[in-house]
């Protein structure tokens, strides 16, 4: 049988494809707006380890420079936020731990504002607490030692020990502070308490970084010829922080301190190329510290460690 089309049909389906295309796109446009959001965690490996930074909390805070460059002009700050492309009437946190695999050990660094953000974060990226063996806590801030312990007082990680500075434990066990009394103190006699210098777990050694608190401190990780240092909060922002190092920051309790061990950290991470999170950089706060002049820029890692 043979089929013919007249030019009347062939112009009638032709103009009908229009409406067909967009009665289609109607259809998938109903689909609900979910609002931004981010992947809660990022794995790497370093040499024989495996490293992953999960996302336990974020949140939005107003008026930024009531926090950073404290000793620096309004229009200095707003020169330096334009050119960097970010407001200057809100900024972005993040809080980050980490969690090192050494084959050995689950090692977690930090735990979060609470329990519950840090727990969604290590159960998203595989981990559950009961699998954690040994939490090392930077210094004693609440946004890292508040998930040591869930809302009815038990310890979060059932089957871990601790590492700590010993100056950052005893500068905090005499202020009376009610944080640090709830979380970290019922844990003393698990905690095993560190000079700089000393190791935390075969490959993962302390290093000094204080100022922003009294005994804060850094670490390196170091497997298979490979480095990579968790910086914690040396610096607390990718721009206003360690981009300028001599600002100073609203929460370092020791502010000449602080941009010290800013500067020596900054110049140590870009003249060895070294790799670094910061528990307060733009998620999954990985990345590299480069030179810019008489300061430093944050370049975030791509895929140097996935290769």
């Amino acid at each position: 049988m043979t089929t013919s089309l007249s030019r009347r049909s062939l112009i009638a389906s032709a103009a009908a494809l229009p409406l067909a295309a967009g009665l289609g796109s109607m259809a998938r446009a109903t689909a609900p707006m979910l609002g931004a959001g981010l992947a809660p965690y990022r794995r790497v490996t370093l040499g024989e380890f495996e490293v992953t930074t999960i996302l336990a909390g974020s949140r939005t805070v107003p008026d930024p420079q009531t926090i950073f460059g404290l000793n620096v002009e309004p229009a200095e700050f707003a020169e330096v936020s334009e050119a960097a492309n970010i407001p200057t009437d809100a900024a972005r946190f993040y809080f980050t731990p980490t969690v090192v695999n050494t084959g050995a050990q689950l090692v977690l660094f930090d735990t979060g504002l609470n329990a519950e953000g840090t727990l969604a974060a290590l159960s998203a990226a595989g981990y559950e607490a009961d699998q954690v063996d040994l939490v090392v806590i930077t210094h004693m801030h609440g946004d890292h030692i508040g998930g040591l312990m869930r809302e009815d007082g038990t310890p979060t990680f059932p089957n871990a020990s601790y590492v700590t500075g010993a100056q950052e434990y005893d500068a905090w066990a005499a202020m009376g502070n009610e944080g640090f009394d709830a979380k970290m103190r019922p844990l003393a006699e698990q905690t095993k308490m560190l000079a700089p210098g000393e190791d935390a777990a075969p490959g993962i050694t302390a290093e000094a970084a204080f100022g922003h608190t009294p005994g804060h401190m850094s670490y390196t990780l170091d497997s298979g010829g490979k480095s990579l240092v968790i910086g914690a909060d040396f610096a607390n922002h990718y721009v206003w922080s360690l981009a300028h190092p001599d600002w100073e920051v609203k929460f370092d309790m020791d502010k000449a301190e602080a941009a010290k061990s800013r500067r020596a950290l900054l110049d140590r991470l870009a003249a060895d190329r070294t790799p670094f999170i910061g528990y307060h950089m733009p998620f999954p706060a990985l990345g590299y510290v480069e030179t810019r002049g008489d300061g430093y820029a944050y370049a975030p890692e791509s895929y140097q460690l996935s290769l």
